[in-house]
């Protein structure tokens, strides 16, 4: 049976990107100088734990049955953009430039891993999408391969219905230059390239 302490680290380890040494330097933190602070995590999870649940419409964490986003009338819900987490969610919302509605996936198909669409529940995508509201899915699944898994299987599922089914754009970053992107995003952009009007002259 592991000790307090032992149940601690192994706690903080399954934080994404919190390794045995970094878990030790927040254990140590919180019980030697901000006992307070440690309290209050807890008080905070254990009222996350209780009381959000999953968005019916948007599948993203709320504490009603549907979200204040879903809910917001000044939203497009014509438009539905697929996310794999909530954390991609609030990247995109940060960028002002999408007034529509979310889904969120909660993960992404991935074989190895023993992620399906059974295990990822796309057939509730696949139903939200074609509620007759929806006319443009855009799909903003990373550019992994899972991401691109994920992205392709759906689009399949939806080819026969009559949905606007688009996918976010790769190439370089806006300030980017040239000399410095990689290879494969260059090929991307050239890929991807829009046709500009002509200028008057």
């Amino acid at each position: 049976m592991s000790s307090p302490l032992e149940a601690l680290l192994e706690s903080l380890q399954a934080l994404p990107g919190i390794g045995a040494r970094s878990a030790q330097r927040l254990a140590w933190h919180l019980l030697q100088n901000d006992r307070e602070g440690a309290a209050r995590l807890v008080r905070a999870l254990d009222g996350a734990l209780s009381s959000l649940r999953h968005c019916a419409r948007c599948n993203g964490f709320t504490e009603g049955e549907v979200c204040p986003r879903c809910a917001d009338p000044e939203r497009d819900a014509s438009v539905l953009c697929v996310v794999e987490t909530p954390a991609d969610l609030a990247v995109l919302e940060q960028t002002h430039g999408y007034r529509g509605h979310y889904y969120v996936l909660m993960g992404r198909i991935s074989p190895l891993d023993g992620i399906g669409p059974r295990e990822l529940a796309l057939e509730r995508l696949i139903a939200r999408a074609c509620d007759g509201q929806v006319r443009e899915l855009i799909l903003a699944t990373n550019f992994t391969n899972e991401g691109e898994a994920t992205a392709h299987w759906i689009a399949r599922r939806l080819h026969a219905q009559p949905i606007r089914i688009s996918r976010i754009a790769r190439g370089v970053p806006v300030g980017g230059e040239l000399e410095y992107t990689d290879p494969g995003t260059l090929a991307q952009a050239i890929l991807e390239r829009r046709t500009v009007q002509d200028a008057a002259c």
